[in-house]
């Protein structure tokens, strides 16, 4: 090894490190990694290598892994590393597989039975490490030839190996929950060892499973309160100690297990109250991990039932935090505020300085978390305050992330709270102005519904107010010179539905201002088709209510413009405005009542109203419709569904046993059809396919002197699926809106008492007159929730559409046997063209060929039995004529079932042998029936033959 360094390792890997250390660019340290590898792929391959030059070499790639360069050309020495004897270079192989590979890799395979071995193995430090791989790379399809090796390590006697076991499961109920969950009761047992570090692994998959299912852990309530209340006391050893605090990891698992299980319910909460009060008062908040634990304790406490006395300690807590000068420790006080105010909104009044001092704090992360403290405190009285500030902070940055988070909020609340109908129109223009594009879709549609349908309350007369001041107000924003697209788009809609609604504006004032709209962004498709088709709306109206129409030049000129798009939808649009202009004012009328964007949609599934024009055509001769379940000859499309799935699903390691084999599908091809001078069709056994039946047209004699052409018909498909792609639906997202509100209680202190609320301890300084006008705006007022209710819905029903799904028969290949050309070639099997349906009737019966091979009595049975020609190949019909001659009755009956259910063998019967010939042409008849024959005597007892594939085949 040369000189040795620290580490054991040598002085040519420290020189590697230090070198890369002092690397002055990233281009020198890539040098020198390449450098590197080229090293290490010479000395890799070299036979003979030391074990202890091996594993230094592993050790080096793992190094350069780190550094993000391709080590892949070592990855099967590391695992041959995990096959070695000596512990050390074991447990450097198990290290450096389980960087290297993911469970997905194609080399792990190859470590399953290393693993399993060592999981029996004597020494606790080898199966550490191969527990260890385990929780790393076992992917799905392995879990099973793991996991009764993993179930007997339970119960080892070493701890550290019982902890690793507990992780495993663990891992393994992640992968795949369906494969342990027979074994959570493993768990609860190991909740009782002896172990504190066994026990505290256990807490990590009972907190998933408890997250999963409350109702099935309430009774373990007690249980973890007693493991809570002896871990605060000190019971567990000093080792669990971390910055004198005792197993603080453990207490915050357990808080969080508890909070599940105290949510909603008064009894199990009732158990917890005296622990985490008891950790609220000997916790030490000097440390970091300590205040974990006290912001542990308070997310507790607001999930579990409420208790005044926890309320209070919590809100000490939260004081001590906010009054710090650590940003953290800020963070967390205003994220624990935020959880405290659903129940007692009353505590955030005693610290509102702290949280205006918060909210000018130049640390931008904890500016964004006390705006979601604002968003949760949001009511009525300061509604306008919050919205505003939120505004004035989204134009400050320049995150398009935050900045769409914020105006999506923005737009929650003004829908909610907002005090007037002016003061929304006016908060909703100023986000889509200056939030731009980045504002969600599913806004500018909320807010088009929410005019269109009001509040929900009764009062049209407050709705057309709304209306108005929208109109009026978009009118002028219209002359800004650059405005987003989405707010456009809002601004066309609500133009054309509400423009001529009150009579304020003229529709040659809307029409002019729409077109100048169209003009000025004729790059943007989707603005000028809502233009259009507000356009559309105004001249309907204005055709309906009798008055005259003058379309302006510039609508005019813009019609023709559009009548000429390249743009389909625009072009349509364009001839569907110029027809409303051409109808009367009934017909307008009755196509775009006004004021009906809410209006219920009525849809026919039935198709009721073309009953009169069907009953029409089927009396004029038109053949009737037949149901898709009523038609023959049709396939089934969700065979090719099932077959894909299962395709889908077979790739893979299978460690259940195999299925038995299932009777084929008995073929459709009529018995008349067997009985012609045709050879009997074999259906092809993988993918079933339509019996399609012709009428063979007879070929002249001379038909050889044509011109030559390649035969496919007969040739079996090799290659190739069926030509039908199912059809995938999407479904239609919907969004899910976000009603947050507070219920506060009556009561707020005086500016005075909340200062020396919020710092005892600091000198006394005075609190500017703005600083005080903002607290009482955000903090004062009226403290109940007056939430407006929720935007409704005028009874709008889901238009729902139906889709016809159209079967496309495949032609099945008709298999049919001719007199072959002097010159034909033998058939191309690449050639994936659909094979034609045309087929040339023999000269020469096909069976007195077969005279002379076959008796009388075969050749009968082939011909009169249509099961046996018709039924798919299977590889046990070779074996179906020895069922007579097995003396033992289980035998006989195990292989009559394994047979087809057509043709049954009885003991001291003749099996009658079928004659099957492949559909693919094979070079003579009389070649293949000899090799059947052959088959046939060498198949007497299979089972003796090839056991192996016997019981294969038997599943």
């Amino acid at each position: 090894m040369g000189s040795q360094g620290g580490f054991y390792q040598s002085k040519e890997f420290l020189d590697l490190v230090k070198s890369i250390g002092e690397a002055r660019s990233k281009a020198e340290e890539d040098r020198i990694v390449l450098n590197e590898i080229e090293t290490l792929k010479r000395r890799i391959s070299e036979p003979d290598i030391p074990k202890r030059k091996m594993k230094e070499y592993i050790i080096r790639l793992v190094y350069i892994e780190m550094l993000g360069h391709d080590a892949s050309f070592g990855y099967i020495h590391a695992v041959k590393m995990t096959h070695d004897d000596s512990l050390l270079v074991k447990r450097t192989g198990y290290l450096a597989v389980t960087l290297f590979l993911n469970e997905d890799h194609d080399l792990i395979i190859l470590i399953v039975n290393t693993i399993q071995k060592d999981l029996k193995s004597d020494n606790y430090l080898v199966v550490c490490a191969a527990l260890n791989a385990v929780c790393k790379l076992i992917n799905e399809e392995t879990i099973p030839a793991v996991l009764p090796q993993v179930m007997e390590l339970l119960a080892h006697p070493k701890e550290a190996v019982r902890k690793k076991a507990i992780m495993a499961l663990h891992r393994f109920y992640q992968k795949s929950p369906s494969s342990v969950s027979h074994l959570v009761s493993n768990f609860r047992k190991r909740l009782c060892d002896n172990d504190p570090g066994v026990m505290g692994a256990t807490l990590c998959p009972l907190f998933e499973l408890i997250a999963r299912d409350v109702n099935s852990y309430k009774d373990l309530v007690i249980s973890f309160v007693s493991i809570l209340k002896q871990v605060a006391e000190r019971r567990l050893s000093k080792a669990y100690d971390y910055h004198q605090m005792p197993a603080p990891f453990i207490q915050i698992k357990l808080l969080k297990i508890l909070a599940l299980l105290g949510s909603g319910d008064k009894q199990a909460s009732e158990n917890m109250y005296t622990v985490v009060g008891d950790i609220f008062r000997k916790c030490d908040s000097s440390s970091n991990i300590g205040n974990a634990v006290l912001y542990e304790c308070i997310c507790c406490v607001s999930s579990i039932y409420p208790n005044p006395k926890l309320l209070e300690s919590a809100a000490d807590v939260i004081s001590r935090f906010l009054k710090s000068d650590s940003h953290n420790l800020k963070y967390m006080g205003i994220d624990a505020l935020g959880r405290l105010i659903k129940i007692s909104p009353e505590i955030a009044e005693q610290h509102q300085l702290a949280v205006i001092d918060c909210l000018e704090d130049p640390d931008d992360t904890l500016k964004r978390k006390t705006f979601e403290l604002l968003y949760k405190m949001t009511k009525s009285t300061n509604v306008e305050v919050i919205v505003d500030r939120m505004i004035d902070y989204m134009i400050s940055i320049n995150d398009n992330h935050y900045k769409t988070e914020i105006a999506s909020r923005c737009v929650e609340l003004a829908e909610q709270f907002a005090p007037s109908n002016q003061w929304f129109i006016q908060t909703m223009n100023r986000v889509f102005e200056h939030a731009g594009d980045l504002v969600n879709i599913k806004v500018a549609h909320n807010l088009m519904r929410l005019i269109a349908e009001g509040f929900g309350e009764d009062d049209d007369n407050a709705d057309s107010k709304l209306r108005s001041s929208a109109v009026e107000s978009y009118l002028r924003i219209l002359g800004e010179p650059k405005l987003p697209s989405v707010f456009l788009q809002v601004i066309c809609w609500v133009l054309g539905e509400y423009g001529t609604a009150d009579g304020m504006f003229s529709a040659s004032d809307i029409t002019g201002k729409l077109c100048d709209v169209a003009e000025a962004y004729s790059n943007d498709e989707t603005l000028k088709a809502y233009a259009t088709t507000a356009l559309m709306k105004i001249y309907a109206f204005e055709i309906a209510a009798r008055r005259k129409v003058d379309m302006l030049p510039e609508c005019q000129s813009l019609m023709e413009e559009l009548l000429a798009s390249h743009s389909t939808d625009l072009q349509q649009r364009a001839y569907e405005l110029q027809a409303v202009i051409g109808l009367d004012a009934h017909a307008v009328e009755c196509i775009m009542p006004s004021d009906a964007s809410c209006e219920d949609v009525e849809v026919d599934r039935d198709l009721s109203f073309l009953n009169d024009y069907i009953q029409e055509a089927i009396e004029k001769g038109a053949q009737p419709y037949i149901p898709e379940s009523e038609r023959s000859g049709m396939l089934n499309i969700s065979n090719f569904r099932n077959q894909d799935h299962h395709e889908a699903s077979s790739h893979g390691l299978r460690f259940e046993a195999y299925e038995l084999p299932k009777p084929a599908v008995q073929s459709r091809i009529p018995q008349t059809l067997v009985a012609s001078t045709e050879i009997v069709p074999v259906p092809e056994p993988m993918y079933p396919r339509e019996s399609y039946q012709t009428t063979m047209p007879s070929i002249p004699s001379d038909a050889g002197s044509a011109e030559l052409k390649l035969r496919l018909e007969g040739v079996q498909k090799k290659w190739g699926r069926p030509t039908y792609t199912p059809a995938t639906s999407t479904s239609n997202s919907t969004s899910q809106k976000t009603v947050n509100g507070t219920s506060q209680g009556d009561g707020a202190s005086t500016v005075s008492s909340m200062r020396e609320t919020y710092d005892s301890r600091k000198p006394q300084v005075e609190v500017s007159h703005e600083k005080q006008k903002l607290a009482a705006s955000l903090f004062g007022g009226s403290s109940k929730t007056e939430k407006r209710p929720a935007t409704g819905h005028k009874a709008g029903k889901a238009s729902s559409h139906m889709v016809e799904k159209s079967h496309v028969p495949k032609s099945s290949m008709e298999v049919a046997s001719e007199k072959a050309a002097p010159a034909q070639q033998p058939p191309d099997l690449l050639d994936l063209g659909e094979p034609t349906a045309t087929s040339t009737a023999l000269q020469l019966d096909p069976f007195k060929q077969l005279e002379g091979l076959l008796d009388t009595t075969e050749v009968a049975s082939a011909v009169n039995g249509a099961p046996a020609a018709s039924r798919s190949p299977d590889i046990m019909a070779l074996y179906a004529d020895t069922a007579a001659g097995i003396h033992n009755e289980n035998d006989a009956d195990l292989l009559s079932g394994l047979s087809n259910p057509s043709v049954t063998n009885m003991p001291g019967t003749t099996a009658m042998p079928q004659v099957t010939q492949s559909s693919s042409k094979g070079p003579n008849p009389k070649d293949s029936l000899e090799k059947d024959a052959l088959v046939r005597q060498m198949g007497v007892n299979p089972s003796s033959q090839n056991p192996n594939l016997f019981k294969d085949l038997l599943g």
